[in-house]
């Protein structure tokens, strides 16, 4: 029997055999003959135009699955049509925001402010998240 967990998660985009295409900070785990993805804070990304009709963009985050208050999600690496590791800082500011987003709206008792980076421009989240990639 062997049980073995990856030691650095990484951002990726993951397209299933269903169709379905979803962001995660992804790990994995071994487990005999079948492989397991785990799923952290698993998010759908939608580009959406601006409704007055000009060229400007936003882009709708939630959650994968909306019912559950679940973070981890485990699922068989067979059900996975292709897993693309990810760098974009945007993505990932995107997806960081979100999970604090939803760990506030469960937990509240924490409180948000601008130290957590909960609150901020794309601009200065892209910044941060330069910063602590240079110094590793």
């Amino acid at each position: 029997y062997s049980n073995k967990i990856m030691e650095e998660d990484f951002y990726a985009t993951i397209k299933f055999k269903s169709g379905e295409e979803i962001f995660a900070r992804v790990g994995y785990s071994e487990e005999e003959d079948r492989t397991f993805l785990l799923l952290e804070s698993p998010i759908t990304i939608e580009k959406v135009k601006n409704r007055t009709g000009a060229a400007v963009y936003a882009y709708k985050v939630e959650p994968w699955l909306k019912t559950s208050k679940d973070d981890i999600f485990v699922v068989n690496l067979e059900d996975v049509l292709t897993l693309n590791e990810s760098n974009d800082v945007e993505t990932i500011a995107m997806h960081e925001a979100f999970s604090r987003q939803q760990d506030y709206t469960y937990n509240p008792k924490k409180k948000l402010n601008r130290k957590m980076g909960y609150i901020s421009t794309i601009k200065e989240a892209k910044k941060s998240l330069e910063k602590l990639y240079n110094k590793s």
